[in-house]
């Protein structure tokens, strides 16, 4: 998830800057109160992060038209939910109207639901744990960049490489993932909700979609180097065409059809950095 801060009107910008001033002059005890009378601050930001994604969920890639989105704190705001039984209140005050801190999120991710196959509840809400020996940030000590969090963050390349989709359609762990990102891993598909039946349905059509573009194309290279006197290659090229546009990061579920090509050995299809 590439961010893009040109995108943000400085007007906007403006107006988170002087509302994390003003809650830094609060003494503690008002803090909680200010950041809920004030999150329309953060709600303005949703038009510009979904334009950075396309119209889609960072977590989970689904599209705008078919999930609501929030703006969600990937470091929670009012209080750090670290286990079943263990909770940090206050939260991550000081990052209440950071736009470092927002993440546009489908609802399904962000709020808790029960998932209907394994009848865990998923969705992160204020869950935000951390490794076992991690630092953890507070307001005196803002300590983020040494914290270790389990749940992986879509802003990050060296997260976003350690999970990919899997042929069943469910999210796991790369070849890049070893050790305790296999947990992060593990953290983040129950947080996020990134397993959900009909999120899994989504990619599997995707996945079957760009086969069956893969399979067409294979039979005309076939037929092409079997039969001389084939020679179409608008046809050849309007099938490459349709396989790669569905791994443009624009495309809902592109991470699926990206992993379908590696699968079929076609990895060399997917769109590159640059031609995005």
């Amino acid at each position: 998830m590439k961010r893009d801060a040109g995108i943000i009107p400085q007007e906007l910008l403006d107006k988170a800057v002087a509302a994390q001033q003003q809650l830094g002059q609060l003494p503690s005890d008002q803090r909680a109160e200010f950041i809920k009378k004030n999150s329309k601050i953060w709600r303005d930001f949703k038009n510009c992060l979904s334009e950075m994604s396309y119209g889609k969920c960072w977590y989970s890639e689904s599209p705008e038209p078919q999930s609501h989105l929030d703006v969600d704190h990937f470091r929670p705001k009012l209080e750090a939910r670290r286990s079943e039984k263990v909770y940090d209140k206050p939260g991550y005050e000081w990052l209440a109207f950071s736009w470092d801190n927002f993440r546009l999120s489908a609802q399904l991710s962000n709020r808790p639901v029960r998932n209907e196959e394994t009848d865990e509840t998923e969705g992160k809400g204020s869950w935000f744990p951390l490794a076992d020996g991690s630092p953890s940030a507070c307001w005196e000590n803002r300590c983020v960049d040494d914290e270790q969090p389990m749940l992986l963050d879509p802003i990050n390349a060296a997260d976003v490489r350690l999970i990919e989709v899997h042929a069943d359609g469910r999210m796991g762990p790369s070849k890049y993932c070893h050790g305790l990102n296999k947990l992060r891993v593990r953290e983040s598909v129950v947080r996020l909700g990134l397993d959900l039946p009909r999120l899994k349905e989504a990619r599997l059509r995707v996945m079957r979609d760009v086969k069956m573009l893969s399979d067409m194309l294979g039979r005309m290279l076939d037929t092409s180097s079997n039969d001389e006197s084939y020679a179409n290659k608008a046809e050849i090229e309007a099938a490459i065409a349709a396989i790669q546009v569905r791994t443009h990061p624009r495309e809902p579920y592109a991470a699926a059809a990206r992993s379908q090509l590696r699968m079929m050995g076609l990895g060399d299809l997917c769109v590159m950095p640059e031609e995005a």
